[in-house]
């Protein structure tokens, strides 16, 4: 999708884009085309809007052109005379590529009583987002937005799926209504397969609702499958969408029946909401693990290893294996710093094979420490022993320093001092074998 409206282009209700200045129009939803006889974009833009949406030689006498403002809705109703029946429009004033533009949603406005249940869930729904957008954290947003919705359709449960790297869907938010079984723990991983007809109309603009979970039995039976252990009956699923690519799809189970004519809307105008939302939660966490991260082994720091410690849990046992990568001096000099890292990362690779399963963090230039909560003593050792028959089948060296205590209580940074002392024992051993260590500590 290329422009901000086009997010529109299947909502049940009339919208249509023109020009501030020149009066043409720019975008018609689908709905609108139908609804004005035509089959496509090309048949309306660049002719004026009055002239197509009121059958009028020059611009309407009610026209708001030079009352709107960007971000607030002016609302009026009006007889239109090719629809022959009352409509209330809503219209805005947004940019585009520098440009302004006149937006329109028209609502028909026939019958009041649905009129006014539409009203209300709006209010309902904009109370949300403002409750939504004062949380600390995009999650909690996301979560706030979800059960405004939920309550607001009178459904049993809201949630967001976000496709994952392999090419499955996540259930990764939800909120459920009283007495309603979560399923989120469910919803992990589900094959691609099962939502493949949903991906499909996602692609073309389309969202999905379901009134009677029977009609999709012949023609998608594994999605039905899937609905109906969960005891789903009706449902509305609209696509997320994140610079064009369908990044997963949010929704509503078991909505009011009398919701189900007008909340594709509201989902689809939320939508906004929720991708903006994710996007600022996914920055939070690729800015958090840069910030714990080592970027050259992409384990620990010396930041994520402080977390670690504060941690651990006093009366299990702690384990710490305390290595130095010797020779780094020499391979710098000799072959380059490209050599060196590779040389860091071999010896990381040797650490993360036998004691990936605890905290590993790379605290120096040529230092790195696994810390492991809950071992075995002899668990340990056995690693230690594994790591440096490894180290030499690479060859790499490291000098390795451990210790181990049967109860963690405060003791990890004498433990970590400790195996530090040890291993600058194996160093010691090492250079006086091969050669003396040029670099000098205080």
């Amino acid at each position: 999708m290329n422009k901000i409206w086009e997010f529109f282009d299947t909502m049940d209700e009339l919208v249509y884009v023109s020009d501030v200045d020149s009066y043409e129009l720019v975008y018609m939803n689908q709905k609108a085309l139908r609804t004005y006889g035509y089959q496509s974009l090309e048949e309306i833009v660049s002719r004026n809007c009055y002239e197509i949406l009121q059958n009028s030689p020059v611009p309407c006498p009610m026209c708001h052109n030079t009352e709107l403002k960007q971000g607030v809705f002016k609302e009026h109703w009006y007889y239109n005379p090719i629809l022959k029946r009352e409509v209330m429009q809503k219209e805005t004033l947004i940019e585009e590529d520098g440009k302004q533009y006149h937006m329109v949603l028209a609502f028909d406005a026939g019958n009041q009583e649905q009129w006014n249940r539409m009203m209300n869930l709006e209010a309902r729904i904009n109370q949300g987002v403002r409750v939504a957008l004062q949380q600390e954290t995009p999650s909690q947003t996301l979560e706030v937005l979800l059960e405004y919705v939920g309550k607001a359709l009178n459904g049993e449960r809201t949630y967001i799926f976000e496709r994952n790297e392999n090419g499955c869907d996540d259930n990764t938010y939800e909120w459920t209504a009283a007495g309603v079984t979560p399923e989120k723990d469910n919803l992990q991983n589900v094959p691609p397969e099962v939502c493949a007809n949903w991906y499909r109309n996602f692609q073309i603009g389309r969202h999905i609702v379901i009134k009677d979970l029977e009609n999709i039995r012949e023609n998608d039976p594994l999605q039905y499958a899937n609905l109906k252990r969960q005891d789903i009956h009706s449902l509305i699923v609209v696509p997320l969408y994140d610079d064009g690519k369908t990044i997963g799809f949010y929704g509503i189970d078991n909505p009011a029946e009398r919701s189900l004519d007008y909340a594709s809307d509201m989902l689809q105008i939320m939508a906004h909401f929720i991708i903006s939302s994710l996007k600022r939660r996914n920055l939070i966490r690729k800015l958090k693990e840069m910030s714990h991260h080592d970027q050259l082994t992409q384990i620990g720091n010396r930041y994520a290893m402080n977390e670690y410690i504060a941690d651990l849990q006093n009366g299990q046992s702690l384990g710490i294996v305390y290595c130095d990568v010797t020779g780094l001096k020499q391979v710098n000099d000799e072959k380059g710093h490209a050599a060196g890292d590779r040389l860091i990362i071999d010896a990381c690779e040797c650490l993360k094979k036998n004691f990936g399963e605890y905290g590993l963090f790379r605290i120096g230039g040529d230092e790195l420490l696994a810390i492991c909560a809950g071992i075995d003593e002899m668990i340990l050792w056995q690693g230690v022993s594994r790591l440096k028959e490894d180290l030499e089948e690479r060859s790499v060296h490291m000098a390795v320093g451990g210790m181990w205590t049967d109860d963690s209580n405060g003791r990890a940074e004498k433990l970590i001092t400790e195996a530090e002392k040890r291993m600058y024992k194996d160093k010691s051993a090492y250079y006086q074998k091969f050669g003396v260590d040029r670099r000098h500590r205080t």
